[in-house]
């Protein structure tokens, strides 16, 4: 596939992939000043893209992608990918619940600010009055 057509499948922009080229997460044919990718390179975009999504690092997401070859079960690949992902959920759970908390401080803020506010209409209001 050319980098067009990578571009569309995966709905990123040419820079994407050559930073991902770059950071040697991809590694596509060279013909002349074309890239040519492959079907490799294809799955590579797709853990790469599905683990940022994640959260994961591009080191991180590196590190996964170099495993592929350690043995022929992949099991190490997996092991890992399987450790890191764990680790992953238990921060965005954390991550989650302190989100929530911070929205329902935040609303109790919006809450008493909307009685302040009230409260400093109704004053204006009689003090224009008067």
């Amino acid at each position: 596939m050319t980098i067009r057509e990578m571009c569309d499948m995966f709905n990123v922009t040419p820079r994407t992939l050559r930073f991902y080229e770059s950071k040697e997460l991809l590694s596509p044919a060279r013909q002349g000043q074309k890239r040519l990718f492959t079907r490799r390179d294809r799955a590579r975009l797709k853990l790469i893209l599905r683990g940022k999504r994640f959260g994961f690092s591009l080191e991180e997401i590196r590190q996964l992608l170099d495993l592929y070859h350690v043995d022929d079960q992949h099991l190490t690949q997996y092991t890992r990918t399987y450790e890191l992902a764990c680790r992953r959920l238990r921060e965005m759970e954390r991550q989650h619940s302190e989100l929530g908390a911070a929205i329902e401080e935040l609303k109790e803020q919006l809450a008493e600010g909307a009685t302040v506010i009230e409260r400093m209409k109704r004053e204006q209001r009689a003090s224009n009055a008067a």
